[in-house]
């Protein structure tokens, strides 16, 4: 009689590689390791392919999905100018619907009965992947063997995969985990684990040190047609290879570094390094072009919008029904963003510039203070006098009760 599958969302990492071993002993199913390209750097996806069949996967894949990702993922992230608390781009957070989305692709296609992740009990990337795949394909059961397993450090976890005999690429001396795409690098555990130390500096490969960031300005000019970058410095590109050009422009100048305390779902604050001069940049530049390009209560609306789509996003819930209805109204806003900003990147810093579009709400001869004014100034008495009508109503009856002691001051 064949054995039930499981689809394991594999990195080749310390927790997924144990996994595969620990989910065919304990569960007596037959593992396919699943791994998706999303631009993580530095990765041999093949070798992790041959990686996984040599641990014990009944089964291996890869599957490349940089430009789905793009398209159907960090567009829409752009488009929101997507920040969860203000500072973090959603890296991690974006990729996790994709890698869940192919996850059931491949579940339905094997017939199979479990979904694995690697994923701990007290991060977001469980309820991501778990709340993703309900969605998708409630009838589907999860397996997460690190919740289940009596291996409660990474250094247990290390040596249960030294002593089987399989290769993992975290050491003692080098213990971070790091997770990337296109999006960014997202990095944790070992001595980042205390809020009051540094980060060293042998972490970040995305971004350039005080000492070897470049010492002069540079300006750069992104085109923008309805809400996407669509050149650089006037030359047409994809948004791929835009994301591409950002991420060595900006981090060549120090640009995208952020060290924070962030609020985990599950109630947790953690300490958190991301690497994301690219998004960061790009994102700069749309908020910049969307000031001049959107009406202002349309504008201010969408930054109430922006926080919850991010939270959203950063709490599992990229199936969701409001995230999709949301996703919708950003789209309309996006219709006459389209033009060009210019950004400065400098010492760390990314400053905008300059930005122009066909579509501008921007009136010069309305804005200017000069002899070219067209404003009507005599308008602005009756303006003034029914703006605040309201207010001069409830203090005239403010006083009227001071006066008669029914209020104390």
């Amino acid at each position: 009689m064949a054995k039930d599958v499981c689809v394991l969302a594999y990195s080749g990492g310390l927790d997924t590689s144990v996994a595969i071993r620990w989910i065919s002993e304990n569960y007596d199913v037959d593992v396919v390791a699943l791994a998706v390209d999303v631009g993580q750097e530095r990765q041999d996806l093949d070798f992790i392919r041959r990686k996984a069949l040599d641990i014990g996967a009944a089964d291996s894949v890869v599957k490349d999905v940089r430009q789905e990702y793009v398209d159907d993922y960090l567009s829409k992230a752009l488009k929101t100018n997507a920040l969860y608390e203000n500072k973090y781009p959603l890296v991690s957070a974006l990729s996790r619907p994709i890698i869940v989305k192919h996850l059931v692709e491949e579940a339905r296609k094997r017939n199979a009965r479990f979904i694995g992740h690697g994923c701990t009990g007290k991060g977001n990337d469980q309820v991501r992947f778990e709340v993703g795949v309900m969605g998708l394909d409630p009838g589907l059961e999860i397996i997460a063997p690190v919740r289940e397993w009596e291996l409660k450090t990474r250094e247990q976890a290390m040596e249960w995969a030294i002593e089987r005999g399989i290769p993992v690429p975290t050491t003692k001396e080098n213990p971070y985990s790091i997770d990337d795409n296109l999006w960014g690098r997202a990095i944790e555990c070992g001595i980042l684990e205390d809020p009051w130390v540094e980060p060293p500096t042998d972490i970040y490969t995305l971004t350039a040190t005080n000492e070897s960031a470049s010492a002069e300005p540079e300006y750069v000019e992104i085109t923008f047609e309805a809400g996407l970058p669509t050149a650089i410095n006037g030359v047409r590109a994809s948004f791929i290879d835009i994301i591409g050009q950002m991420t060595a422009i900006a981090g060549a100048h120090g640009f995208g570094r952020i060290d924070m305390i962030e609020n985990r779902l599950v109630g947790v604050k953690s300490r958190e390094i991301y690497e994301v001069p690219g998004a960061l940049a790009l994102i700069t530049a749309h908020k910049a072009l969307e000031e001049l390009c959107l009406e202002r209560s349309v504008l201010h609306y969408k930054l109430g919008i922006e926080q919850k789509w991010s939270e959203l996003v950063y709490n599992g819930l990229w199936y969701s029904p409001l995230k999709e209805a949301l996703d919708a109204f950003v789209r309309t806003t996006q219709e006459m963003v389209t033009g060009d900003v210019r950004l400065r990147f400098s010492a760390g810093s990314c400053v905008t510039v300059g930005r122009r579009s066909p579509y501008s709400l921007y009136d010069y001869n309305l804005a200017t203070y000069d002899e070219a004014d067209t404003f009507d100034h005599k308008a602005a008495k009756g303006f003034v006098d029914l703006h605040g009508l309201p207010t001069k109503v409830w203090a005239r009856q403010r006083q009227k009760a001071t006066r008669q002691g029914d209020v104390a001051i």
